[in-house]
């Protein structure tokens, strides 16, 4: 529990200062609005994980970066973290310190909207695949076996398809439509990271290839 709200206390505050400091004020009610939904609603799936599953929540609290991990995976994860870095920075620029662009308050309140639903997507995700952990790696020693059923039917990689509603929700609720752009930069970089965790599977899990074969799609049904 105090690994849990600490590490959730740290990621707020990290990106907090990447919101204000640009800003250059603290007067910012979606701002304050958006940290409190990504506490709240990360504390919440923590908890539940912590009630039901704390082995895995264990597993999720270790650092993406931990491991043996390829050089193309490190790259990619480091690309990820800075161009989320960038992105939260110039929304900031944007939205608060030079106004280049507006969003009206139903479009913010959408933006709410779609993040809490992502977050409901990612709770509904683990509680299907308790193997999803953040770094890219196999994990024998947990038993994993291939996830065929709920939103792994439909796509191979649903936790990186949800992530399509943060990138549009926290834009709008932040009143920056320039950070829409983000999804060009992010959907790109998470589609190379899932074709890495793939590229480990297809070879170190039994029944992958089958699962591949049957679930054509990765992040986009119809698209790719």
């Amino acid at each position: 529990m105090l690994k849990l709200i600490t590490q959730n206390l740290l990621t707020v505050v990290v990106i907090g200062l990447l919101l204000f400091v640009p800003a250059g004020t603290l007067v910012w009610p979606q701002a304050w609005t958006f940290l409190a939904l990504f506490f709240f609603c990360g504390h919440a799936i923590g908890y539940w994980l912590l009630k039901t599953n704390p082995g895995f929540l264990a597993e999720r609290l270790k650092s993406p970066l931990r491991g043996n991990h390829t050089p193309r995976d490190q790259m990619v994860t480091a690309l990820l973290y800075l161009a989320l870095c960038v992105w939260v920075v110039c929304m900031a620029l944007d939205a608060r310190r030079f106004a280049w662009s507006s969003v009206p308050s139903w479009a913010e309140a959408i933006g709410g909207v779609l993040i809490v639903g992502t977050f409901y997507v990612w709770s509904r995700i683990l509680r299907e695949n308790s193997f999803a952990v953040t770094s890219v790696r196999l994990q024998p020693e947990r038993g994993q076996a291939v996830i065929t059923t709920g939103p792994y039917a439909i796509v191979r990689h649903p936790m990186y398809a949800a992530a399509a509603g943060c990138f549009i929700g926290m834009p709008l609720l932040l009143g920056s439509l320039w950070g829409l752009l983000g999804i060009v930069a992010f959907m790109p970089l998470l589609a190379l990271r899932a074709l890495s965790e793939e590229a480990i599977m297809m070879d170190g899990l039994d029944g992958y290839r089958e699962y591949a074969a049957t679930v054509r799609f990765r992040l986009m049904p119809g698209l790719w």
